[in-house]
C-alpha cells in the first residue's frame, strides 16, 4: 500500500466516523473523491476535496463538513496539521515521520515499487508499429512504436495482460508493388542491367532479396508472364521484409506477441462475418453516397455500395465497407480486424500516425457497434519527428530509397537515447530529434539528465565503500526535512503510474523522472556550498548512511521508471 492508497483509506474510515455519529448519511458515492499533492506546495503535503464532493449531495455546508472532517484526520499520528481552504479544500501536512516510513517502503518494495492493480483483470490490445511490409523501418514509424511499446509497459506494471499486437498490411497494392520491385531485383542478380523505374521500391535493401530468388529458382520467372510470379514473389518479400522489421524494432528493444495477416484475415472469411453481424442489427445497409463535393452530376456516377451506419455513432457520414467492384475498402478490412481483436481482450487501443486523423471517427464508431460500447477503444495519433543534425535537417539514405532508417539512428546514438527522447513530448505534439542536442551532457537534454542522476547514486555507493562507509543500518532520524522533501516527489510515483496508465500517456513517466532528477541534483548541489549537506561525509558515518539510504531510495524510483520506458538506468557515464 503506497502513501496515497493508504491516505484514501484514511478519509474512508473518517467519513465512516462522520456517518456513525450522524455528521453524514450513509450510501453517498464517493467514488470522485481524490487524494492528491496540493496545486501550491506552501499549502501542504496532501489534499482532498472529499468535502467539496459529498457536502450537496449529503445536504450540507462544504466548509462545514471540512471542518467536521478534519477533526478526524487530525487524529491520525501521521498527520501533523490539517486546514480548511477556501470554500471547503482540505490540505494536510504530513509528519517527518511519516516521509522516513515512506522512504523505507521504497527500499522494500524495491522494483515493485509503484506497481499497481488498477488494471488488474483486463486485457489490452495494443496495435503499433503496422507499417507497410515494404522495407526496413524508418524514422518516420520510431515514434509510434516507442509510444506503443513504452505504453504496453506501463499498462502491465499498472496490472493489466497486455497483448502486443503488430498488423501486417500485406493485402492492399502496396505489396504488388514490392513484388514487382523483387522481380526486378530477381533478374538483376541473374545478370542483367536494371532500371527502378518511377513507382516501385528502388531500396538497395531488395538486392539481397532478389539474389535468394534467383539462386532458389534459377531463370524460371525471369520472363515469366507476371500472373506466374506475382504471388510467389508477394509472398516471399513480405516474408523477407518482416524479418528486417523485426530484426530493426529488436534494435529498439521491441517484440510484439502477435502479427497478425491482413490476407489471412481476409482468407478466412473474417470481414464478411463482420458484415453479416452487422447487417443482422442493421448496422450495414445497401446505399448510395452522396456526390463529392464539387462533383457535377455529369462527373458522379451513384453505385449501390454496402454502407456502415457511421453516423448513428458521431461520424458525418455512413462508409462504404466495399468498393464498386466488391474488393473490401480499406475500412471494411480494418472493421473486420478490430472485430476480431476485440474477441479476445477488454480494451482495445491503437497508434497511428498523425495523417490517419481522419479515420479515427469511422473506426471508433465501427469499434462500439461491434462490440455494443462494452469495449474501450483509444486511438492515439503520433505527430512527426523531424530530423536535424545541428539545427539542419537530415539527408535521406541512398541505401533505404528515400527515408532515414531506424536502424543508422540508433546505432549511432543508441537505444536508450532514442526511446527516451521519443517520450520527452506529449505523442500529439511535433518533435525535433536533433542528433546532436540528443547526447549533449547538459541539464537541457533530460536523456542525460535523468541517467547522470542514477548514474551519480551509483558513484556515491562506489565513494562511500571507498571511504570505509558500508553495512549498518541507516538511523533516518538523520534526514531532516529539507533532506526528506525529495521523499516527498518520489511518493508521487505509484500515483504518476496510475495516471498515466488511466491517460494512456507513457511521456508523463518520462517528465516525472526528470523532475525528480533535478530534485536530486540540487539536493546534491546544495553539497558544493554547505560541506555539511554533502551526501558523503567521511568523518560522519550515520548522516552517510543515512543520505545513502535516501539517494538509493531515489535512485530505485529512477530504475523503476525507466524500466517502464524501456530504457537502462546506467551505473557509469563516459
Amino acid at each position: 500500500m503506497t502513501l496515497y492508497t493508504r491516505f484514501a483509506a484514511h478519509i474512508d474510515a473518517a467519513l465512516d466516523a462522520l456517518i456513525a455519529n450522524g455528521t453524514l448519511p450513509g450510501g453517498l458515492d464517493r467514488r470522485n473523491v481524490t487524494v492528491e499533492p496540493p496545486r501550491d506546495a506552501t499549502h501542504g503535503d496532501l489534499a482532498t476535496n472529499a468535502a467539496m464532493v459529498l457536502a450537496k449531495p449529503a445536504g450540507a455546508k462544504p466548509r462545514v463538513l471540512a471542518e467536521a472532517l478534519a477533526g478526524e484526520l487530525e487524529k491520525l499520528p501521521e498527520v501533523s496539521r490539517v486546514d480548511v481552504a477556501g470554500p471547503g479544500f482540505i490540505n494536510m501536512v504530513l509528519t517527518d515521520d511519516s516521509w522516513r516510513d515512506e522512504l523505507a517502503a521504497i527500499h522494500a518494495g524495491g522494483d515493485d515499487y509503484g506497481r499497481s492493480t488498477s488494471g488488474q483483470g483486463v486485457t489490452v490490445n495494443i496495435e503499433y508499429v503496422s507499417a507497410n511490409p515494404t522495407g526496413p523501418m524508418h524514422m518516420g514509424h520510431c515514434r509510434g512504436a516507442v509510444v506503443g511499446d513504452a505504453l504496453a509497459s506501463l499498462l502491465e506494471f499498472a496490472g493489466s495482460t497486455v497483448i502486443r499486437e503488430y498488423y501486417v498490411n500485406d493485402a492492399g497494392g502496396q505489396v504488388d508493388v514490392l513484388a514487382r520491385s523483387v522481380h526486378l531485383r530477381y533478374r538483376e542478380a541473374l545478370g542483367e542491367d536494371v532500371t527502378i523505374p518511377e513507382g516501385l521500391y528502388p531500396g538497395d535493401y531488395l538486392v539481397p532479396v532478389g539474389q535468394a530468388l534467383a539462386a532458389e529458382f534459377g531463370d524460371r520467372y525471369r520472363d515469366a508472364p507476371e500472373p506466374e510470379w506475382l504471388e510467389p514473389f508477394r509472398t516471399r518479400a513480405v516474408a523477407e521484409m518482416l524479418v528486417l522489421i523485426k530484426d530493426d524494432l529488436a534494435l529498439l528493444g521491441i517484440h510484439h506477441d502477435l502479427f497478425s495477416s491482413e490476407a489471412e484475415l481476409q482468407a478466412a472469411g473474417k470481414p464478411e462475418a463482420a458484415e453479416a453481424d452487422l447487417r443482422a442489427r442493421d448496422l450495414v445497409y445497401d446505399g448510395v453516397l452522396e456526390a463529392p463535393k464539387g462533383e457535377t452530376p455529369d462527373d458522379w456516377e451513384p453505385v449501390v455500395l454496402p454502407l456502415f451506419r457511421s453516423t448513428a455513432f458521431g461520424d458525418d457520414q455512413d462508409r462504404p465497407i466495399r468498393k464498386s467492384n466488391g474488393q473490401w475498402t480499406y475500412f471494411g478490412a480494418d472493421l473486420a480486424y478490430h472485430y476480431q481483436k476485440a474477441q479476445s481482450a477488454d480494451q482495445l487501443i491503437d497508434i497511428w500516425g498523425a495523417d490517419h486523423a481522419g479515420t479515427v471517427k469511422r473506426i471508433v464508431a465501427a469499434v462500439a457497434a461491434l462490440t455494443g460500447g462494452k469495449t474501450r477503444f483509444d486511438v492515439k495519433l503520433i505527430q512527426m519527428v523531424r530530423l536535424l543534425r545541428g539545427g539542419e535537417p537530415v539527408k535521406m539514405s541512398k541505401r533505404a530509397g528515400n527515408f532515414v532508417t531506424l536502424a543508422d539512428v540508433v546505432r549511432e546514438v543508441g537505444k536508450d537515447v532514442v526511446r527516451f527522447t521519443m517520450l520527452t513530448r506529449r505523442a500529439d505534439a511535433q518533435m525535433d530529434f536533433d542528433f546532436a542536442k540528443v547526447v549533449e551532457a547538459s541539464k537541457d537534454n533530460p536523456v542525460f539528465y535523468v541517467q547522470y542522476a542514477h548514474a551519480r547514486i551509483a558513484s556515491l555507493h562506489r565513494r562511500a565503500a571507498e571511504a570505509g562507509i558500508t553495512g549498518g543500518e541507516a538511523d533516518l532520524s538523520r534526514l531532516d526535512t529539507d533532506e526528506l522533501a525529495l521523499v516527498k516527489l518520489a511518493a508521487q510515483f505509484p500515483r504518476t503510474i496510475e495516471t498515466a496508465a488511466a491517460t494512456r500517456e507513457p511521456h508523463r513517466i518520462a517528465f516525472y523522472l526528470y523532475d525528480l532528477a533535478a530534485a536530486f541534483h540540487a539536493a546534491w548541489n546544495v553539497g558544493n556550498d554547505h560541506p555539511d549537506r554533502r551526501f558523503l561525509i567521511a568523518d560522519d558515518a550515520e548522516a552517510t548512511r543515512a543520505r545513502l539510504f535516501l539517494a538509493s531510495g531515489i535512485g530505485q524510483i529512477v530504475r523503476n521508471g525507466l524500466r517502464v520506458m524501456g530504457v537502462e538506468a546506467v551505473t557509469e557515464m563516459n
